[in-house]
């Protein structure tokens, strides 16, 4: 299977403008001058988390019915992979479409979809048959006008609240066969393709984030004085700050790098899988030790420490979590522990 080298804006006879991945990552990067962590979210499963796998695999109707009017604008996508007890373990996901004539009847439900209370369409990953887990899957386009879905609830979380997370349930859903994107049976390997982009998105989107939280609390410790002298003339401070600029410097430099070798059609599934482990990482040390020198206003919510604090907890967890990320990376690089031993 050859990974996608290009976003949706590629495909310029659906309304995209004919330019490469690496256009797509500029824009991913400048969106961190959104002061939060949840707007930039949810435009990036719109661009680079529900909509690459149609871009790539689904047939011409698809794509005019789902994608051209997700590139316009006029339609919002979302994703639905995770499910409750089914997050990072893509492969043991439940939900299921049973064939009936020339239909799809779905049975299930996901969690923690993002844009799923205002979405028009999600791209759905079910069980279309009984067969090995890697598959037996397929991505489905699913109206969410169709009967019998509910958006059961909104969740609220510590973090991104600018941005809607739903669980929804599916309850005898019906849809044509022909919103199978793609092969069917390839919708877990059509979904690890996604996640590359997924997975570069959520790296690339922090890098601002960084710059900004670093320069903020500079300034800051600057004017903040404790003992006479400002909180930034103490070496652990300054040294501390300059630690967290180095880390930031390389996590860029290998995001670059894997968005180069993405657009040159190269798999990139252990480099972005580096990244996201890294840009996780680091953005929860960055907030943590910048929040620290901010003192008692650094636990309120009148500075933007404080929000990046919470948003970006979340960089370690969704897309998949770190340990998903390492167990990838130990694949790549043959360290797994061999069956039987």
């Amino acid at each position: 299977m050859q990974p996608m080298v290009f976003s949706f804006e590629t495909l310029t006879e659906y309304g995209g403008l004919g330019l490469d991945y690496s256009y797509s990552a500029a824009v991913a990067e400048e969106l961190g001058n959104i002061n939060c962590g949840a707007i930039p979210m949810a435009i990036g499963v719109q661009t680079d988390m529900a909509t690459p796998a149609l871009a790539k695999f689904g047939s011409d109707k698809l794509k005019k019915e789902f994608l051209a009017p997700s590139i316009s604008g006029d339609k919002v996508a979302c994703l639905g992979v995770s499910e409750v007890g089914s997050g990072s373990d893509v492969a043991s996901i439940k939900t299921k479409a049973a064939r009936k004539g020339d239909d799809l009847i779905i049975n299930g439900g996901k969690m923690w979809t993002t844009n799923g209370a205002q979405a028009d369409w999600m791209c759905c990953l079910v069980n279309t048959s009984d067969g090995k887990p890697h598959v037996n899957k397929s991505l489905v386009c699913l109206p969410m006008d169709s009967p019998g879905i509910t958006v059961a609830k909104k969740i609220e979380k510590i973090g991104m609240w600018s941005s809607d997370t739903a669980q929804i349930f599916f309850e005898d859903v019906r849809v044509p066969r022909s919103h199978i994107i793609g092969e069917e049976g390839q919708g877990f390997t059509y979904q690890m393709i996604q996640f590359q982009e997924e997975r570069l998105y959520a790296a690339i989107l922090v890098l601002v984030p960084l710059e900004k939280m670093i320069a903020d609390t500079i300034a800051y410790a600057r004017d903040r004085k404790i003992f006479g002298k400002p909180v930034l003339d103490n070496q652990t401070v300054h040294f501390t700050l300059a630690e967290l600029q180095t880390e930031l410097e390389l996590l860029r430099s290998a995001v670059y790098r894997a968005v180069a070798l993405y657009v040159k059609g190269q798999d990139v599934t252990k480099l972005a899988s580096m990244c996201k482990l890294k840009a996780g990482r680091l953005v929860r040390e960055t907030s943590d030790k910048c929040l620290q020198y901010w003192g008692g206003m650094g636990f309120t919510q009148d500075v933007l420490i404080s929000r990046m604090y919470r948003d970006m907890r979340l960089v370690s967890i969704g897309g998949g979590a770190d340990e998903v990320m390492l167990s990838i990376i130990c694949k790549f690089m043959d360290t797994l522990p061999k069956p039987g031993k």
